[in-house]
């Protein structure tokens, strides 16, 4: 099974760090490239804890419907979702938060599989981890420049 760790490093308090990345809103922002849509379940404004959202984006060229559900959640400090139906055999992001002396510091750890046996294997060997972890990386990124200059979005 693969597993993405990624750390990033945000100058802003704690609590705008977890909300932001629970935020269905900047979600579809950092997704823009892909043309993600928050298609049912909750479609905007903060995440909770078993609550779902059915997202649809194009990935490798293909349209894909992706349901989510957020199954652990501890305010401030962490929460994971899991998916539902989508792509994946399985897929568990578990987000961590962590309040510094200068901002926050945001663990992600993201565990995935593929379908289809020894051909979704080559895929996560080929290409499919790395397309993840930029994914993940891009959003980081659009979620640590919001918190940095405009902290307001829910």
């Amino acid at each position: 099974m693969p597993v993405i760790h990624l750390r990033t490093f945000i100058r802003a308090p704690q609590a705008v760090c977890f909300d932001l990345s629970r935020s269905i809103d900047l979600h579809i922002i950092s997704m823009k490239h892909t043309g993600e849509k928050a298609m049912a379940g909750r479609t905007s404004g903060l995440i909770e804890l078993n609550e779902t959202v059915t997202w649809q984006a194009k990935h490798l060229g293909i349209w894909q419907t992706l349901t989510t559900k957020i199954t652990d959640f501890s305010r401030l400090n962490f929460f994971a979702d899991e998916m539902v139906t989508g792509a994946f055999q399985s897929f568990r992001h578990e987000h961590y938060f962590t309040a510094t002396e200068n901002g926050t510091t945001m663990t992600d750890i993201f565990r995935f599989t593929f379908p289809l046996g020894w051909l979704g294997n080559l895929a996560n060997v080929l290409f499919l981890t790395r397309y993840m972890r930029k994914l993940l990386e891009k959003r980081n990124q659009v979620l640590k420049d919001f918190a940095e200059s405009k902290p307001s979005i829910a």
